[in-house]
């Protein structure tokens, strides 16, 4: 079997998918661990992708099952208080098993990823720059990029771009995708629609939500942690297990919020070919109806509003109604 050496990845000449990428086994360290790890399940690997700053980003990758058809590699990029782990949870194993390369990414200053300097981890430009280089220097064919709340964020900011001539004239700044998902996205317009909406509404709502998110009080509050993020079904022993890794997994916070909302919305899709994605829980504490139907009059398309999961529908006790619904719209590409 052929191998091609690229970036800190090889990439295997494999008679089922043609060019795959695994990672190498040697890897460089960052110098950042978690004081709550996650603890990889099997099959999984955990490395670093060097960046043109020079610092690290932490990748979670699983390999895809062999199938007779070639897939498309899944990117996966989290919201905030979030790292890559979130993703390793249940859903990479997920989409795994039917046949599709996972790698989630943990944006600087998350998870164990390096801290650039500054009081912030970057700022929308930044972060859709890192995710853009990530998958130029180590992606073979083109992947579908899927970001969860603010991370859905940056994945529109990389959407915008796809197809940008005078980006392109410069370099390969964001590499052509199969497709994007936007999983209980922040809107285009960016959080503060969705803040104001909640003062006039629900003002109890939306005081819960800034004490949550704003205070970090979810990091202490166990109600509070389970309300925000997950169903009211969700087992109590779950939730203090990703409210730990949640508390250690945002070093920094993911953006200056003022900078970030002076800067949107974001631009329009360039290439309207590109396929959308946009999906919804029903019972978000965070993005609510009208933030999803925004989203999806922005793209084009209907939404999807799955029923009986809560915003971290990766994560939560009714997961695999998410991944469902991904992975037939995943199969509709082909």
């Amino acid at each position: 079997m052929a191998a091609i050496a690229i970036g800190t990845m090889i990439l295997t000449n494999n008679p089922h998918y043609g060019m795959t990428v695994t990672p190498r086994a040697a890897i460089t360290s960052t110098n950042y661990k978690m004081r709550a790890p996650y603890q990889l399940k099997q099959g999984q690997s955990r490395h670093f992708h060097k960046l043109p700053s020079g610092s690290n980003m932490e990748i979670i990758f699983q390999k895809g099952h062999r199938k007779s058809d070639q897939k498309p590699p899944l990117v996966f990029v989290h919201g905030s208080f979030h790292a890559a782990w979130c993703w390793a949870e249940h859903w990479l194993p997920f989409f795994s098993r039917h046949g599709f390369d996972c790698y989630a990414l943990s944006l600087l200053a998350q998870g164990e990823s390096d801290s650039p300097d500054g009081a912030v981890a970057g700022s929308l430009q930044s972060h859709a720059a890192d995710v853009a280089d990530f998958i130029h220097q180590e992606i073979q064919f083109p992947p579908v990029l899927l970001g969860h709340s603010f991370g859905g964020l940056i994945v529109q900011y990389y959407v915008a771009n796809v197809g940008n001539e005078k980006l392109r004239e410069i370099e390969n700044t964001y590499p052509y995708l199969a497709g994007a998902v936007l999983v209980c996205s922040v809107p285009p317009s960016g959080n503060s629609g969705l803040v104001w909406r909640y003062l006039f509404s629900k003002p109890i709502a939306a005081f819960k939500v800034t004490r949550s998110l704003a205070a970090k009080a979810f990091q202490t509050s166990l109600p509070l942690c389970k309300e925000t993020f997950f169903s009211a079904d969700m087992e109590d022993h779950l939730v203090l297990r990703y409210q730990k890794l949640m508390t250690e997994s945002s070093r920094k916070p993911l953006f200056d919020l003022r900078k970030l909302n002076a800067s949107l919305p974001v631009p329009p899709m360039k290439d309207p070919s590109l396929k959308i994605l946009v999906l919804g829980a029903n019972d978000d504490f965070i993005v609510d109806a009208e933030g999803l139907n925004e989203t999806g009059r922005f793209y084009g398309v209907s939404p999807v509003c799955v029923e009986g999961v809560a915003h971290d529908m990766m994560l939560d006790c009714s997961w695999e109604k998410g991944a469902e619904t991904i992975l037939s719209w995943l199969h509709a590409l082909n």
